[in-house]
């Protein structure tokens, strides 16, 4: 008993296998929404093919509390590096619309790839400057659906944050300027657009 005991107390603990690749996303997408979007269906895609698993997810944040980008912790089976299985992993994040910008970095050798395909237009409202009339009427998930229609987005997802002093709302497509021009009347025309900012995150 007390061998027994011995031994398992000193023995040489197995190092786990597997080789552990993290993916960090340009996307601007809160984390109830990044499981929808990336992490079911890729760890469904893993366990598909027999490459591994999901085992975790995170979200970077600036200073001021918007959302910079997101991470998404892949174990796979086997503890080799893979290349044809990692280009397969890249391919499904950018099926699932990973943007311009993100990275895959494989831990045991430090490698990091950059892929992504979708580019992602940021539009800022005001959320100090405009009328009271104009924040009384203002409808904000309206609003980021119309951009969603006009633009021909393919997710219905509403990516956003509330500042202390804008609301930021994010959209991603093939093309940044596409969905720029393909807004521009109503950017144009819309209260809630007085003052507002637009730029290129992805």
């Amino acid at each position: 008993m007390l061998k027994k005991l011995f031994n398992k107390l000193f023995s040489k603990k197995e190092e786990p296998t597997g080789n552990y690749i993290v993916a960090t996303l340009n996307d601007k997408v809160m984390p109830m929404d990044r499981g929808d979007i990336y992490e079911d269906p890729l760890d469904e895609f893993l366990k598909l093919k027999y490459y591994g698993e999901v085992t975790g997810g995170g979200t970077g944040a600036e200073e001021n509390g918007e959302i910079a980008f997101c991470d998404i912790e892949i174990s796979l089976n086997k503890d080799e590096v893979n290349n044809e299985m990692v280009k397969e992993i890249i391919i499904k994040l950018e099926e699932l619309g990973a943007p311009k910008g993100s990275n895959l970095l494989i831990e045991k050798t430090g490698e990091k790839i950059p892929f992504g395909l979708n580019e992602g237009l940021a539009i800022y409202l005001d959320g100090v400057n405009l009328s009271d009339e104009v924040y009384k009427n203002s409808d904000t998930e309206a609003f980021a659906i119309e951009i969603i229609k006009l633009a021909n987005i393919k997710s219905d997802v509403i990516r956003y944050w509330q500042g202390n002093t804008e609301t930021g709302l994010y959209f991603y497509g093939e093309s940044f300027d596409n969905i720029k021009n393909s807004i521009a009347e109503f950017v144009k025309t819309s209260p809630d657009c007085e003052n507002c900012r637009i730029i290129q995150v992805a």
